[in-house]
């Protein structure tokens, strides 16, 4: 029996302060819509469950960070739940569950177990969740279905216990901004990873800088050269030094000098950590492991790890993966056109392409990226099809190696 095609994603949680508290992960079938009886279905979730913690290394992807995972009733009364990590994983019991006595017993033990609990998608009180409210610690309401009103009356309902609020679906700042108003813990949606452009904004003087370093770098300037840009940008200075001493560097030595990082790092390191560092705080404040970093490490390293096994040894096309993953989420970060970033930058042809029309190889794979993103089987089937050489399971495990690495930016060696 072949084994199903089934693509790992992964999606944000953060907190009050936008900063990443926890991934979703998401398990999404390569084929059609699985139509399956329920029992494969089964069969189907512990397969990918143990692949995705025995075989890639899903625990240890998710750094110091939880992991939420969809449980439906046949894999809550399931003993193969009981093989997941319980300190690393919040089980979200999906609102189709009924209630049943059952269903209660099961959570009190798992609870018990050390598991954290969860109610998914909640829209609407009734009488028959209590029992659940009861036992569970984090409750995620589904803001799709609720105009404000709705929405102030279910918190308002829910407030009678002492539970974790996280709003699900946030697709705009007027939507998070509200739920925090209203008390709101924890956010998961689209919006916080959208791209949102401001008409007519610049670059402030920090991210020029950044800018001007990394054209330095990809035209081999000297390091006095550099280290004169830096020590113009203390902020920026701060990060270097931090993002070095990292334990994603594999550097033994504590680096203490800009010159000493940029001679330990190498050009093609140091450039990489110049991609990230745009990615941080400019006035060396502590939010160096925010999202849009985690985001966007992950997300030029997956493509990283997918060059080298599509083209062994080929270390430029490596490098402009990288880089088209980086730079892809450029204009999030900045609020400016793609166009205003790289002046200054001369990028390859290849890279422009992928960047500007998601054209050839590297615009496939920066799409499949995407794909992972969103959680979108199909489309990542599709794409995967279309790299020679590729399947599911490679693009997996590059997915897990990723987010080990970018899980571990920030957190310096002690």
């Amino acid at each position: 029996m072949a084994t199903e095609e089934i693509f790992i994603g992964r999606q944000p949680i953060l907190d009050r302060k936008h900063q990443l508290f926890a991934y979703e992960l998401l398990f999404r079938s390569g084929g059609q819509k699985n139509e399956a009886h329920v029992q494969d279905n089964l069969g189907a979730t512990a397969s990918v469950i143990n692949h995705a913690f025995a075989d890639l290394g899903a625990e240890q992807a998710l750094g110091p960070y939880k992991g939420f995972i969809n449980c439906d009733e046949s894999l809550l009364l399931s003993d193969m739940i009981e093989i997941l990590p319980a300190e690393k994983i919040v089980l979200e019991v999906l609102e189709t569950v009924e209630v049943t006595p059952a269903i209660i017993e099961r959570c009190t033990e798992l609870k018990a177990r050390g598991f954290t609990l969860a109610l998914d998608d909640f829209v609407n009180y009734e009488d028959k969740f209590k029992p659940l409210l009861d036992l569970i610690e984090i409750i995620k309401v589904d803001l799709m279905p609720l105009n404000q009103e709705q929405l102030s009356t279910v918190t308002g309902q829910l407030k009678r216990w002492s539970l974790t609020m996280l709003a699900e679906k946030v697709d705009s700042r007027e939507q998070a901004e509200f739920c925090e108003k209203l008390g709101y813990h924890l956010f998961q949606g689209y919006y916080f990873t959208k791209p949102v452009i401001i008409a007519g904004k610049k670059l402030g003087h920090s991210q020029l800088a950044m800018v001007r370093l990394l054209g330095l770098v990809m035209e081999d300037a000297e390091t006095l050269q550099l280290e004169g840009v830096f020590k113009h940008e203390p902020g920026l200075a701060i990060n270097l030094l931090r993002l070095t001493n990292s334990v994603s560097t594999g550097l033994r030595t504590r680096v203490t000098s800009l010159r000493h990082a940029i001679t330990v790092l190498g050009r093609r390191q140091l450039q990489r950590w110049l991609q990230l560092l745009l990615y941080t705080n400019p006035t060396g404040g502590d939010q160096v492991a925010n999202p849009l970093l985690q985001l966007a490490a992950t997300r030029g390293r997956f493509l990283e790890l997918l060059a080298g096994k599509l083209k062994p040894g080929v270390r430029e096309f490596e490098d402009h993966a990288f880089m088209t993953g980086i730079m892809s989420l450029m204009p999030t970060l900045m609020g400016v056109p793609l166009e205003e970033i790289l002046k200054g930058i001369q990028l390859t042809a290849d890279v422009q392409d992928a960047l500007d029309n998601q054209g050839g190889v590297l615009g496939i794979m920066l799409k499949l990226a995407q794909a992972l993103e969103a959680s979108d089987g199909e489309t990542c089937h599709d794409l995967t099809k279309q790299l020679p050489g590729a399947d599911h399971l490679m693009v997996n495990a590059c997915l897990t190696q990723a987010l080990t690495w970018a899980s571990n930016i920030g957190r310096e060696n002690t």
